[in-house]
């Protein structure tokens, strides 16, 4: 009989998301499971990380999790508090962000995101939030990192609607509208699933290059609208250590809202 791991799936997808920023420099945090996964970020392999908030925050050093981007301990110890117009302008469209973190509610082996409806655009079946700043994130910040939980209605063949740009059809196309379009960034690194570690190959297509404790194949195949890439040399990601479970559980989602 195996026994069970002492942590969650959830718990590990946070922890491997926080390890892929080590070395990183300035981050936009999305909402939701980026929140949490940047916040641990900074308090384990990148403590120099400085944390950009959609609602106009530089350099955020908040005490707690923030709730959401309207939080007030989000301005706390901030470096600069500015509208979301000169945040927008200025530091994202002016070059200054490395890593653009970010949810989703579908994905495509493209890395191209839906936020914005499940179904058809005119009749869906559910409406999403919708971009906000997601899509300007995309397309400007240096890196982009996903963080999502997999299954087969998320990681599907064709996505319901294009809210932010991956690698659109491949790397090759994908390159030559960056170019034409100005666009400053270089489009998704690595999406990181509660199953999984996925970066992208030379064609822009996602591959499995780590997967979880606890997680197969089978279950990755089970999950995922398209037979997946699997790297010849598949790694087991290490499980988090107590220090990073202490960091969740006790500081960062004593509730487990995240985690359950």
């Amino acid at each position: 009989m195996t026994e069970a791991p002492a942590f969650t799936k959830s718990e590990m997808m946070i922890v491997a998301a926080a390890r892929e920023l080590a070395g990183q420099r300035v981050c936009f945090v999305g909402v939701g499971l980026p929140n949490i996964a940047v916040n641990l970020a900074k308090r384990t392999v990148a403590p120099e990380l400085e944390l950009v908030y959609e609602a106009g925050v530089f350099g955020a050093r908040p005490a707690r999790l923030p709730l959401s981007i309207g939080d007030p301990t989000i301005v706390t110890g901030a470096t600069a508090v500015v509208s979301m117009f000169e945040l927008f302008s200025f530091y994202l469209q002016g070059g200054l962000i490395d890593v653009g973190f970010l949810g989703a509610a579908q994905i495509d082996r493209w890395g191209n995101i839906n936020t914005t409806v499940i179904g058809p655009y005119d009749h869906p079946k559910t409406r999403l939030p919708g971009s906000g700043g997601a899509a300007e994130i995309a397309v400007n910040a240096r890196r982009i990192f996903v963080i999502m939980r997999q299954g087969a209605r998320s990681f599907v063949d064709k996505i319901d609607f294009r809210t932010s740009p991956g690698n659109l059809g491949g790397a090759e196309q994908a390159e030559r509208i960056r170019r034409e379009g100005g666009w400053l960034g270089r489009g998704p690194s690595v999406v990181v699933t509660d199953l999984g570690i996925w970066h992208f190959d030379e064609e822009g297509q996602m591959r499995l290059d780590s997967l979880h404790p606890g997680a197969t194949l089978d279950d990755i195949r089970a999950t995922i609208g398209w037979e997946p890439r699997i790297s010849d040399v598949l790694a087991t990601t290490p499980a988090p250590t107590d220090e990073e479970l202490r960091l969740i559980r006790q500081e960062l989602d004593p509730e487990g809202a995240y985690t359950r």
